[in-house]
C-alpha cells in the first residue's frame, strides 16, 4: 500500500502558486487596458511622451496607494490620507513661503506633523476600539477643514498659498521632489535619434519625473518589507487575526500604529512633490484621493477584511488608474465615462481575485 502524502508538505505546481498571488488580477488588469487602448486609442499614447504622461499621475497615486495597501493588509483603513495631502500641503507651504524655511528644515517638520497625525488616528482606533473607517472619516472632515481655514489664515482670506516654487529656488534639495531626472541621458538619446526632438531641438521627453522614481523605490521598499522582513510577518498576521497574532508576540498596536502613520507620510510626500511642481497649494489638494488610493489597493488586490495584499498590485492597480485618466483623452470617448470604467474595473478586480483566491484555497 503506498504511503500518503502529507498535503502540508505537498509540491503545488507553478501555475497554483501563480494563481494565489493577489497582484495577479491587477497586472491581468494591465494586460487587459493596455489591449484597449491599443485598439481604440491614438498611436500617440504608447510613445515615450505618451507613457510618461499616463505615469506622471499613476505614481502620484500610486505613493498613497501602496501605503494603503499596507494598511488594509494590516486590517485597518484611512480615509483621511487624501485630507491630509491638503494639510500636509499647507503646512509645508506656510513654512517655505511664510517662514521662509530651507528645505532641510520644511520637508522634516512637515513629515513629522503628518506622522504625529497619523499615530494620533491609530491611537484613538486602538484606544476607543471603534473602526477606523469612522475615525478616519472624522479625520477626513477635520483635516480638510483645517486647511481651509489655515490657508485663510496665512493668506489674508485666500484659500491658495502661491510662491512656493520661488522660495524653493535654487535649494538643493529640490532636484530630489521636483522636476525630471537624467535629462542628460534624455538629451543625448535625442542627438543619437532614438527618441523624437520639439521643434526647439529639446527632447520631447525632458527626463523622469521625480515622482515615477519615487513611485517604483517605494514599491520596491514595500514588497522588500512585506516578503522579507519580520515587520511584513507582523503586518500579514495582524490583518489576519489581530488576536492570534497578539497572543504569538506580534506588536499589534506597534504594527498598527505604524502603519498609520505611513500612510500620513505618504500622503506628506506626495503633498509636497505636488506642491513644489505646481508652485502653489490650494485647500482642495488630495481632493478624492482617499477612494482612488482604496481603488487602486483593492484592484491589487488586498481584502477589504485585511491579512491579503501586496504593494506590487498596488503599483499596478496605480498604472492601470493612470493609463485610464489619461487614456480616454487619446480616444473618441467622453471622459466623462472615467468613473464609470474605473467603477467597472474595480468590481471586476473583486470578483476576480475573490474568485481566484476561492478556486485556490478551497474556500466555499
Amino acid at each position: 500500500m503506498p504511503a500518503s502524502v502529507d498535503e502540508r508538505i505537498k509540491a503545488e505546481s507553478f501555475a497554483t502558486r501563480l494563481m494565489k498571488r493577489p497582484e495577479l488580477g491587477a497586472i491581468g488588469g494591465v494586460v487587459l487596458v493596455t489591449i484597449f487602448f491599443l485598439i481604440t486609442a491614438s498611436p500617440a499614447m504608447f510613445t515615450l511622451p505618451g507613457i510618461v504622461n499616463f505615469l506622471t499621475p499613476a505614481a502620484q497615486l500610486g505613493l498613497l496607494g501602496i501605503a494603503a495597501a499596507m494598511l488594509m493588509i494590516g486590517g485597518e483603513f484611512d480615509l483621511s490620507i487624501g485630507s491630509m495631502v491638503a494639510f500636509a500641503g499647507m503646512i509645508f507651504g506656510v513654512l517655505v513661503v511664510n517662514m521662509d524655511l530651507p528645505l532641510a528644515l520644511a520637508i522634516p517638520m512637515t513629515m513629522a506633523l503628518a506622522a504625529a497625525m497619523g499615530a494620533l488616528n491609530g491611537f484613538i482606533v486602538l484606544r476607543t476600539g471603534l473602526p477606523s473607517f469612522i475615525v478616519t472619516l472624522a479625520f477626513l472632515f477635520i483635516l480638510r477643514g483645517a486647511s481651509l481655514v489655515g490657508l485663510k489664515i496665512f493668506t489674508n482670506g485666500s484659500t491658495q498659498l502661491r510662491g512656493v516654487r520661488e522660495a524653493v529656488q535654487g535649494d538643493w534639495l529640490a532636484p530630489l521632489f521636483a522636476g525630471d531626472a537624467f535629462g542628460g541621458v534624455f538629451r543625448w538619446m535625442a542627438e543619437m535619434g532614438w527618441i523624437s526632438k520639439l521643434r526647439s531641438g529639446a527632447p520631447s521627453v525632458p527626463g523622469v519625473p521625480i515622482e515615477i522614481l519615487w513611485f517604483i523605490g517605494f514599491a520596491l521598499l514595500a514588497t522588500y518589507i512585506l516578503l522579507r522582513t519580520p515587520w511584513g510577518n507582523w503586518i500579514f498576521a495582524t490583518g489576519g487575526d489581530k488576536n492570534a497574532a497578539q497572543n504569538s508576540g506580534v506588536p499589534v498596536r506597534r504594527v498598527k500604529i505604524a502603519l498609520f502613520m505611513l500612510t500620513a507620510c505618504a500622503a506628506a510626500l506626495v503633498a509636497i512633490i505636488t506642491v513644489i511642481d505646481s508652485g502653489s497649494t490650494d485647500a482642495r489638494r488630495g481632493f478624492m484621493k482617499e477612494f482612488e488610493a482604496i481603488i487602486t489597493a483593492v484592484i491589487g488586490g488586498c481584502l477589504l477584511t485585511g491579512g491579503y495584499g501586496s504593494a506590487i498590485g498596488a503599483f499596478f492597480g496605480a498604472i492601470i488608474f493612470g493609463m485610464v485618466t489619461i487614456g480616454l483623452t487619446y480616444t473618441t470617448f467622453d471622459q466623462d465615462w472615467f468613473q464609470v470604467f474605473l467603477g467597472g474595473m474595480l468590481l471586476l478586480a473583486v470578483v476576480f481575485n475573490n474568485a481566484i483566491r476561492k478556486r485556490v484555497t478551497g474556500e466555499r
